[in-house]
């Protein structure tokens, strides 16, 4: 089975790979103590497979459950499309509807967001990163806003905010007070966003997955939480390809 995988390790001290469709992905296994089984997740985004499996199983072992999931691996690597181009003419999302980009060098390096365009100006080269910038930066500012109303909802002090670029999770609370959210959310339908900002404002009083937190979330949050996590679980690796 591995021979006809064309598994390739290269020596001892770096990470096998594997031959997916004649692309050779890298297998990164992980060691935890506290794993009592093999799990196996496949990024499409960064093209490589990640094993997490206990300490002592060898090698060998998550090679042959590599080459066992070889088909699912093959549609999950397969699933996301091409990045669209953050370029003149290219397309992007803003709240989950597209948006065309216009550029213009005369016009100011700002960026105008209307009816369905993005306009900027300034040198070509650098289009990209101000369209970057611009949307880090409405993403700040909504999410400030739907946190201090949820906040409000829940009778719970405003945390501190915090904007990142997560691969793994799209938000998280921690115990210290402050609400991380990935800035590629402003990019997601309304609907989709405001789930996961509720979610991570009902862990501030339930800091687990219980049935009390769901209840609460419930509560707080006004639309289908469910809808939404469907939609990230289809198009959350798009949002991850842009500007990648």
């Amino acid at each position: 089975m591995l021979d006809r995988l064309k598994t390739i390790l290269s020596n001892s001290l770096s990470d096998p790979e594997v031959v997916i469709e004649g692309e050779r992905v890298p297998v990164r296994i992980h060691r935890n103590a506290r794993t009592k089984r093999i799990s196996m997740r496949a990024d499409a985004v960064k093209r490589e497979i990640r094993i997490t499996m206990p300490h002592y199983t060898p090698t060998n072992v998550a090679l042959d459950f590599v080459a066992k999931k070889r088909e699912w691996i093959a549609t999950r690597l397969n699933s996301v499309p091409d990045a669209a181009a953050v370029a003149p003419g290219g397309e992007i999302a803003v709240a989950g509807e597209s948006h065309i980009i216009e550029w213009r060098e005369e016009w100011p390096r700002s960026v105008r967001c209307g009816e369905g365009i993005l306009r900027v100006g300034g040198p070509e080269s650098s289009v990209e990163a101000r369209i970057l910038r611009w949307l880090k930066a409405e993403a700040r500012r909504i999410y400030t806003e739907e946190i201090a109303y949820y906040c409000d909802k829940a009778n719970e002090p405003v945390p501190r905010l915090s904007l990142g670029d997560q691969r793994s999770r799209w938000g998280s609370c921690s115990s210290r007070g402050t609400i991380s959210l990935s800035w590629r959310l402003i990019m997601a339908p309304a609907y989709v966003r405001r789930s996961v900002i509720a979610h991570e404002v009902a862990h501030i009083r339930h800091m687990n997955h219980s049935a009390e937190f769901y209840a609460w979330l419930d509560m707080l949050y006004d639309g289908n939480r469910k809808a939404a996590d469907q939609w990230l679980k289809m198009h959350g690796t798009g949002l991850q390809r842009v500007g990648r």
